[in-house]
């Protein structure tokens, strides 16, 4: 490491400084510098040519809303239980509200589904910053509920489906289970939420602490923030940031998982501190020598299969219930 190394990575395994390391050699500005348009260019992922986690059925759907069709992709480790309905995962990927893809989260839903035994199906969304809060919100409302609609001719138990997502998928997540409360629809099964960006005041300690974290710091979170929400945005509606609801009662039970070197991190465990308080039931882990991005990087950290190993049992707990 060199002088000019932020203190905070000082707390990174080596896995995840040689990461760090890598990142910062093929993003050689930060996001907000290179807009939007050459950060995906950078960051987005390519389809791997041989998955390393090999599934009997992946496929790809089109799936109405009300502002056009989005992509999708369904992932089953096997066809054997489709005529009874298997439990269901819907999947939103992360990426800032900015940046984001189907085949950035292809690896994690392929080993989410194989080590379930649930179908995962992944939905895209509408990016920032040209199409602005609520358009991400509303193509997943509309996804999730032709979800619930198509279930039976997808295979899926539509009483068992439940929700989850990374990074700004995390805040969509959470989000939607908010709308469908409100709305007095049926809920989720559960929330699987990973490193949620749930608060836009950019107030906890860790957005200090963490400000020159890997990946995403404070600035350029601040950055995509404000690409999704806009200008003059209302920082108390709670469907943009789920913290500011006036109450989290009667939402899902909820998996929350974190990285230790992550500026979202204490708004994330805030928010899973505040659903234990108003009576949601919740796991919470913190992944310590990681940063924010690590879940998706199958095979890069070795918290990332941990975490996965995580997502899986509680998702198998769930099914069991």
């Amino acid at each position: 490491m060199t002088d000019h190394t932020p203190a905070c990575w000082d707390l990174l395994d080596d896995q995840a400084k040689a990461a760090a390391r890598m990142i910062a050699y093929v993003v050689p500005k930060p996001l907000r510098e290179l807009g939007p348009e050459q950060a995906r260019a950078l960051l987005n992922s390519a389809p791997a040519a041989e998955p390393s986690t090999p599934l009997d059925h992946v496929e790809q759907l089109t799936v109405p809303t009300r502002a056009g069709a989005i992509r999708a992709r369904l992932y089953r480790a096997d066809d054997t239980g489709r005529d009874g309905g298997n439990p269901a995962l819907a999947y939103l990927h992360g990426g800032g509200f900015v940046l984001g893809t189907l085949d950035g989260a292809d690896e994690v839903c392929r080993a989410i589904a194989a080590g379930s035994g649930w179908t995962v199906v992944s939905l895209d969304y509408r990016l920032a910053p040209e199409n602005r809060y609520p358009a991400a919100l509303e193509d997943c409302l509309d996804a999730y509920a032709w979800l619930t609609r198509t279930a039976p001719e997808l295979g899926i138990d539509p009483e068992r489906i439940a929700i989850g997502g990374d990074s700004a998928g995390g805040n969509l997540a959470a989000a939607l289970c908010l709308h469908r409360r409100d709305a007095d629809l049926h809920l989720p099964v559960t929330q699987v939420l990973v490193y949620p960006a749930v608060d836009g005041t950019f107030t906890a300690p860790s957005w200090s602490e963490f400000a020159d974290a890997p990946m995403l710091t404070a600035a350029d979170a601040r950055w995509c923030w404000d690409a999704y929400v806009g200008e003059g945005h209302r920082g108390d509606d709670h469907l943009a940031a789920p913290m500011r609801a006036e109450s989290l009662r009667g939402l899902p039970p909820a998996l929350i998982l974190t990285a230790e070197v992550d500026p979202i991190r204490d708004d994330a465990e805030a928010y899973a501190a505040r659903l234990r308080r108003e009576g949601v039931t919740v796991s919470l882990t913190r992944y310590p020598g990681v940063f924010h991005g690590f879940f998706t990087e199958i095979g890069v950290f070795a918290q990332a299969k941990q975490a996965v190993d995580e997502v899986c049992l509680h998702l198998r707990e769930v099914a069991r219930a």
